[in-house]
């Protein structure tokens, strides 16, 4: 049962007078089945089959292919943006879905929107988490967070995803999701509670191992026209921000720098990348069409930024993947007083109400460490090497014993959390890096930092970082332990 009253609804969130021919709008009740997606899907192929295909990534734990849309129309003379957009990773967010069934639907049936894909290659996976959906639950079918997995990838669908993600080499890349606008902390706000207002949430990264110059251009050419696009509609937004106690007190993290969801994780491969927080999560259909339709006025707004800027969005990545960024090792939040909009559920009223805000989009560099010339990595480290190359990663190999001066890394303190945390134990580790002359066998694995996805290198195989492979315990260690990385500092033309 929705927590939404009528008079709430009436007010703040009344449907847009739009037509929606997806499944889900075709009857009264209940959202879009998994065999009603196949089937819409399998009926737009079979109209536009010079436009759309499909192809599956995988299956779910539960057994489902995973179905990815891709959306091109051949044109040998433009060299097209690819667009990525996920839907559904979180199965209890029903409008995800639905709204890249929607855009699908708009794309290829509405004249309007026709000469996007003259400049666009889309791929699109509109129901990421099947078995969870189909039971309207947030987690994958073994109870963890495909959203929490981007970067251990101990999850069966998030290695299906990610290497579908990484194959493409997106360069524009959108999450659809639906936060929960009742949240438990919100009762304790107000007189007698809040709830939350913004009809959209904008999550982009403030990851400061993301060059300056693509986190800004995500938010200046994208997310701020986007959010003109909704004030034309009168649906309120706001960046990102989710409560979190702090010494007993509530305040609101704004933002992301985690990489273990895809706002970061998709930046860090050198995209423009935002995950969307759709008003939606426990309150049934109600809002639906609305919600379906913020959805859309967003997606479109950049795919239309895309394709009006696509030589500069190009360039722009380009310039990222050459800036030369050191591994951002610590940081901390700017942390101060603002004024959200939201509703006061006892006058049915909007009000300004101040809170506290730790912001990520605001980060202080507390440490850093200089970028190597590239890592190292031992032969015997497969769990490292396979999730690189899913990561997409370039690896090469040596090809003989060869004896190099390196950075070592020694662990000087460890902590090992006894509660698990996503199916691992988290480790939090300090290390001491010394430079030492080492002997490599035949088939090291050489990660290279000129490529274009070096930075994702740094955010994992830095031990400190709060994301890394160390952190989730695809690398166990212990204090005194020299971990199996070395970092090669001096540039080495002889490797390949």
């Amino acid at each position: 049962m929705s927590p939404q009253s009528k008079k709430v609804t009436e007010k703040f969130f009344q449907d847009a007078d739009i037509t929606i021919n997806t499944p889900a709008f075709q009857k009264k009740k209940g959202y879009t089945s998994y065999e009603e997606l196949m089937e819409y899907l399998n009926s737009q192929i079979s109209k536009h089959p010079n436009l759309m295909s499909m192809s599956f990534i995988g299956t779910s734990q539960r057994g489902k292919e995973i179905p990815m849309v891709h959306l091109n129309r051949e044109n040998e003379n433009t060299e097209k943006v690819k667009v990525w957009i996920q839907g559904g990773l979180h199965g209890n967010e029903m409008g995800s879905p639905e709204s890249v069934l929607y855009l699908i639907d708009q794309l290829l049936n509405n004249a309007e929107y026709a000469y996007l894909l003259d400049k666009i290659e889309l791929k699109m996976i509109p129901m990421a988490n099947i078995d969870g959906y189909e039971k309207e639950n947030r987690y994958a079918a073994n109870g963890l967070d495909l959203n929490r997995d981007q970067i251990k990838l101990n999850i069966k669908e998030s290695v299906f995803l990610k290497q579908a993600f990484s194959d493409f080499g997106a360069e524009v890349a959108l999450d659809l999701h639906e936060y929960k606008p009742y949240r438990k902390d919100y009762t304790a706000l107000s007189t007698y509670g809040i709830a939350s207002i913004y009809d959209a949430m904008f999550l982009y990264t403030g990851n400061l191992n993301v060059p300056d110059n693509l986190r800004n251009y995500t938010k200046d050419r994208f997310v701020i026209p986007a959010k003109k696009v909704l004030d034309e509609h009168q649906l309120l937004h706001h960046d990102y921000i989710s409560t979190v106690k702090h010494l007993g007190d509530i305040h609101f993290n704004q933002g992301s720098e985690s990489s273990r969801s895809s706002a970061t994780s998709y930046a860090l491969t050198g995209c423009v990348s935002t995950l969307l927080e759709i008003r939606g999560v426990g309150i049934g259909r109600t809002s639906f069409k609305r919600r379906i339709q913020t959805t859309f006025l967003i997606s479109m707004s950049y795919l239309k930024t895309a394709y009006n800027n696509s030589e500069e969005l190009k360039a722009e990545i380009a310039k990222a993947k050459k800036t030369q960024v050191n591994a951002a090792l610590e940081t901390k939040r700017n942390v101060y007083k603002d004024t959200i909009i939201t509703i006061d559920l006892d006058k049915n009223e909007a009000i300004d109400f101040e809170v506290t805000i730790r912001d990520a989009l605001q980060l202080q560099l507390l440490k850093e460490r200089t970028r190597p010339f590239a890592y190292f990595i031992l032969p015997e480290e497969k769990a490292i090497t396979e999730r690189l190359k899913i990561l997409g990663l370039e690896l090469s190999l040596l090809d003989e014993e060869k004896e190099f001066e390196v950075e070592s890394y020694t662990v000087t303190e460890y902590e090992r959390e006894a509660k698990k945390y996503e199916g691992v134990n988290r480790q939090t580790i300090s290390t001491e890096v010394k430079t030492i002359k080492k002997s490599f066998p035949k088939g090291t694995v050489v990660v290279k930092m000129d490529q274009s996805k070096a930075n994702m290198a740094m955010e994992v195989l830095e031990p400190e970082v709060k994301n890394s492979f160390i952190t989730f315990e695809v690398i166990e260690t212990a204090k005194g332990a020299v971990l199996p990385i070395y970092r090669l500092i001096k540039t080495d033309t002889s490797l390949r």
